[in-house]
């Protein structure tokens, strides 16, 4: 008890220091901190935009050359095409050259028709995100809890 009366008297003997003008006030504190918060925030931003613009000037370089990859694919399948016409005609089968055109045509429609019937049978197989979706309905739920 004796060193609680002494600790008191310590105190109460400790000077206390009146404010002086350059202490911050919590305005002026708050005012400070809401304003670096929002340089950062500005400055993260202009970040993350010069960054996109880097990445979107590589990937539209990087889409352009596959498309001009594509453009020269295509063109091969139409030289190849002419080939396959022309093997046909002097293979020896005695078909005319108008045949043969024929043929090669229709081995292109088969195709075409194969591929979209593939796709259309995958595209009929994609459904909702489901497990994100029923994600989705727990965060109100888990919102409400916290609250």
């Amino acid at each position: 008890m004796a060193n609680d009366a002494a600790d008191a008297t310590a105190v109460s003997k400790t000077p206390v220091r009146a404010p002086s003008p350059d202490d911050p006030t919590i305005g002026r504190l708050v005012a400070d901190a809401s304003r670096d918060i929002s340089t950062l925030v500005s400055k993260e931003i202009e970040l993350a935009k010069s960054e996109l613009k880097i990445s979107i000037r590589a990937g539209g370089i990087g889409a352009g050359m596959l498309a001009a990859a594509a453009f020269i694919a295509v063109l091969g399948v139409i030289m190849l095409s002419f080939t396959i016409v022309y093997f046909i005609n002097w293979g020896g089968s005695g078909l005319a050259l108008h045949w043969a055109y024929l043929i090669v045509t229709l081995f292109w429609f088969l195709t075409t028709g194969l591929l979209a019937w593939i796709g259309v049978r995958k595209l009929k197989s994609v459904g909702p995100p489901e497990r994100a979706i029923e994600q989705g309905k727990e965060i109100p739920k888990a919102l409400k809890g916290k609250s």
